[in-house]
């Protein structure tokens, strides 16, 4: 239950920062945004690792594979990306695409054992509800039209 909350904390969450963000993009530009949001991330980070321990962060130098240390170069793109769609498209449907994109995304990262993820079996059952996803989008998209 409590990954459930999470998670619709981080949908709304999401939501709302995506708005901010286009917002601030409108008045500056998208890389002026991109790199105030960024740096005010760090600089909740470091708050935040700051009262917390702080040993862990020699790990990161013996780390494998390193690839996946590019979360926050990932986190650069995700940002510029959700500002353009969210102004281009409004965000009650970007984040209908978004958040289909990641649902197929995420599947198939488990489908296929990606990135050292533990390899999820075929299901009828998950391709179904991505069949509804996809027809929930066709049918936003064709609402609006």
């Amino acid at each position: 239950m409590i990954g459930i909350l999470i998670a619709v904390l981080s949908g709304v969450l999401m939501s709302v920062q995506g708005v901010f963000n286009t917002d601030v993009t409108d008045h500056s530009s998208l890389w002026v945004a991109n790199t105030w949001v960024q740096l005010t991330a760090l600089a909740v980070c470091l708050v935040f690792w700051g009262a917390a321990d702080r040993s862990s962060f020699a790990l990161l130098f013996d780390f494998r594979p390193k690839y996946v240390l590019l979360g926050g170069v990932i986190g650069a793109f995700i940002t510029l990306t959700v500002v353009k769609s969210m102004d281009i498209m409004g965000p009650a449907q970007a984040v209908l695409f978004i958040v289909v994109a990641q649902m197929i995304s995420a599947y198939l990262i488990e489908l296929f054992a990606l990135f050292g993820t533990e390899k999820a079996d075929w299901s009828l059952q998950k391709l179904i509800g991505m069949a509804a996803a996809i027809a929930g989008v066709v049918l936003f998209q064709w609402e609006r039209s």
